[in-house]
């Protein structure tokens, strides 16, 4: 197993440059199902996920070309299978849409349920009600979950509580399905938007993506496409966050500054200078954060995806402050490995009370899930002395060559097969 090594207390400075969205990218790949064409995606991220959807759409017999290390071609008219297994969907939470690309594409399919981090319950209920009212039976036969349509016909469809998933799964079923189908009350995250304007760019009727009412006129055919996938969000909120944790001064290059809007409210409020450009964001820190109140909410609140982020960022503040989880019930899992580091924070229910310390210590500790990984790393690059983070497998999961980055800007950090016999990170 590999680890992550750092010494930190250094600022970071300079300028890095973010890769495509991993939230796009898992809902995009699929879709190129619909097609009757080959596709080429581009700006992909080199992490883990995408891998492991590229070998999903291998075995089911897409023809997958990686034309560089971020563009892919994929032929999808070899697909023959209907059928993804446990062996390729464990880790990985967005094998979920490989479910609506199929039943549009073949009328039925056979997924094994998704993994990926482990926030607690996330039932795909919502994903099952939209299927269901396109027209598709849907049972659970030892241990997959199995799809299948005569044929798809539009429905009007309010979902119970705002999902992206199964707005992304609806829409992925509907794209092909007879007449028109409404998604009332849909996630309006950014990868929606991109997914909406990938499906249109094939020759779908795709209208409201980014608003509460989605509206998705059936067609018959969809051609090829060569499509660029949006900038992360969230991989450039880390670095926003990192730069102020560390009383850094990094500008974040190839960004959308509209999708960083709440994570540049909350850094101005705690104290960060922050400048935007038309595809950059600047983010320096003087002087020690200030104290601050974060919610998250779906798009366009504060995403639940940078909530361990924000909350080291928290924790080296002065004064107390609350951060109150609005989307998952357990994702205060990290809280335990930054308490190892010095940090002072109470969970009571779906809030974390943070009392800021003057500065955190390097310890071992874990990467419990993926964003939490990335906490873990902005705090051990913040803290005095060194820190070790484990299981960094999750990390790999939605952060292209992070430690390379890091160092661009200056940080000590290395990746270590074995931390018994890995090299000696020098001063600066």
């Amino acid at each position: 197993m590999q680890k992550f090594v750092i010494k930190g207390g250094k600022p970071l400075r300079g300028s890095v440059r973010i890769g495509g969205a991993k939230n796009a990218a898992v809902a995009i790949l699929p879709a190129v199902l619909l097609s009757d064409e080959p596709c080429v995606i581009e700006n992909l991220p080199e992490i883990s996920d995408v891998t492991s959807i590229l070998k999903a759409l291998t075995s089911i017999g897409a023809e997958v070309k990686m034309l560089s290390k971020s563009s892919v071609s994929i032929d999808p008219r070899p697909a023959k299978s209907f059928t993804v297994t446990k062996d390729i969907t464990k880790g990985m939470r967005a094998s979920s849409y490989m479910l609506g690309a199929l039943l549009s594409r073949c009328n039925r399919a056979r997924v094994s349920p998704p993994g990926g981090c482990d926030f607690g319950v996330r039932p795909i209920d919502q994903h099952i009600k939209g299927f269901e009212a396109l027209g598709a039976k849907v049972i659970i036969d030892n241990g997959m979950v199995y799809a299948r349509a005569p044929k798809l016909m539009g429905a009007s469809i309010y979902l119970d509580v705002v999902s992206v998933g199964a707005t992304i799964n609806i829409m992925l079923a509907a794209t092909k399905a007879a007449g028109l189908t409404v998604i009332e009350n849909a996630a309006k995250e950014p990868h929606i938007v991109d997914l909406a304007n990938f499906l249109n760019s094939m020759g779908a009727n795709i209208m409201g993506a980014g608003t509460g009412v989605i509206k998705i006129r059936g067609v018959s055919h969809l051609h090829g496409s060569n499509y660029s996938i949006i900038p992360d969000q969230i991989e450039a909120g880390t670095y926003m966050v990192a730069a102020a944790a560390t009383g850094g001064d990094v500008t974040i290059e190839n960004v959308t500054p509209k999708h960083l809007e709440s994570i540049v409210a909350k850094l101005i409020e705690i104290g960060a200078d922050v400048e935007e450009f038309d595809e950059s964001i600047r983010v320096s820190m003087k002087s020690r954060p200030k104290k601050c109140n974060v919610k998250t909410m779906p798009h366009p609140g504060f995403p639940t995806d940078m909530q361990p982020q924000i909350a080291v960022l928290l924790a080296l503040a002065d004064g107390t402050s609350i951060v109150t989880e609005g989307v998952w019930d357990n994702r205060f899992r990290y809280v335990e490995q930054l308490s190892l580091m010095g940090a002072d924070i109470q969970v009571d229910g779906k809030s974390a009370i943070i009392t800021g310390v003057n500065h955190l210590n390097g310890a071992p500790v874990k990467a419990v899930d993926l964003r939490a990984g990335a906490a873990m790393i902005i705090a051990g690059l913040a803290a005095t002395g060194e820190t070790t983070v484990e299981e960094i497998d999750h990390i790999d999961r939605g952060y292209e060559n992070l430690a390379e980055k890091f160092k661009s800007l200056g940080a000590h950090i290395e990746r270590v097969d074995d931390f018994s016999e890995y090299k000696v990170i020098k001063n600066a």
